[in-house]
């Protein structure tokens, strides 16, 4: 787990390594991997893969259409669309976007596929200036980091549901990572069995500041918060905005291979990764400490 967690600060846009060169740069690098095609397939129930190597995005079938969740680079919306065909599914049955937080590598294709399918976006209350904006919190002029703007038709904060047909996904608050981060839960069938599937916002230090003038009010505590609240959820399955955040190829290998036990079906998972999340988390806030201090 120690490994998966220096692979996803490795590869995550928003690491502390980005710091170590421009950020023009580090995207330059990113993007071989971000923007690699990734063969679509069914994860688990009625949850489907859609995104490229290196970003996740999400589509959930319901019997009233489709709900997206989140999307990639704006470069990929193409791509993505044609995951979504390729399973058989239309782009045109999108009914709900959902977001999970306002980063240019999960908000890329919002304004396009809103615009085409005139579905309605859901996202955590505290990042709709961020998504109506096109920016990065406390960075809002960095041009490297902006995305297309799109509005925002709903805001939800923690406990609120979303239900499509036979679907309901409930929000939950889990800011720090950005000031609305939102993790989506919801119930998937697994075989004869109902497993509780966690698509978790995330949980690294990324871009932000954590002391001197904090990239949003409260971010210390926003972070603490989340992952006591994540790791004490009781999740059979852990999805997140990178695949390296649950190990999806590996996981993928091994559902091909054989599909039964579901590899992605793997309870407490989240627990153990958040845990990952929190000591990393303390060695940045310690380094960002030291060096405010060294001024």
């Amino acid at each position: 787990m120690r490994k998966l967690a220096a692979t996803l600060c490795a590869l995550a846009l928003f690491s502390t390594g980005a710091q170590a060169q421009t950020i023009k740069d580090f995207l330059a690098i990113a993007m071989k991997k971000w923007t690699a095609p990734f063969e679509p397939f069914q994860l688990i129930g009625n949850i489907y893969y859609v995104g490229t190597d290196g970003i996740a995005v999400y589509v959930i079938k319901t019997s009233q259409g489709l709900i997206l969740m989140d999307t990639a680079m704006p470069q990929s919306t193409g791509m993505i669309k044609d995951n979504i065909a390729k399973l058989g599914l239309k782009v045109a049955d999108i009914k709900i976007i959902l977001n999970t937080h306002a980063h240019l590598d999960h908000t890329g294709g919002f304004a396009e596929i809103k615009k085409e399918t005139g579905a309605q976006l859901i996202a955590g209350e505290r990042d709709k200036p961020l998504l109506e904006g096109g920016y990065y919190p406390g960075d809002e002029k960095n041009e490297d980091l902006t995305f297309p703007p799109v509005k925002v038709d709903r805001t939800v904060k923690e406990g609120d549901k979303v239900t499509l047909g036979d679907t309901t996904l409930i929000a939950h608050a889990t800011p720090g990572h950005s000031p609305g981060c939102t993790s989506w839960e919801m119930t998937a069938k697994d075989g004869g069995q109902d497993r509780e599937v966690l698509f978790f916002c995330s949980g690294t230090v990324a871009l932000n500041r954590l002391v001197g003038q904090p990239t949003h009010a409260g971010i210390v505590d926003d972070y603490r918060a989340t992952y006591a609240k994540v790791k004490a959820m009781k999740i059979d399955v852990l999805l997140g905005p990178h695949p390296e955040v649950y190990g999806m190829q590996a996981k993928r290998a091994q559902q091909i291979k054989d599909a039964s036990p579901n590899p992605f079906v793997k309870p407490g998972e989240n627990a153990t990764y958040v845990a990952t999340l929190s000591e990393d988390f303390d060695k940045q806030l310690a380094k960002q400490t030291a060096a405010l201090e060294k001024k």
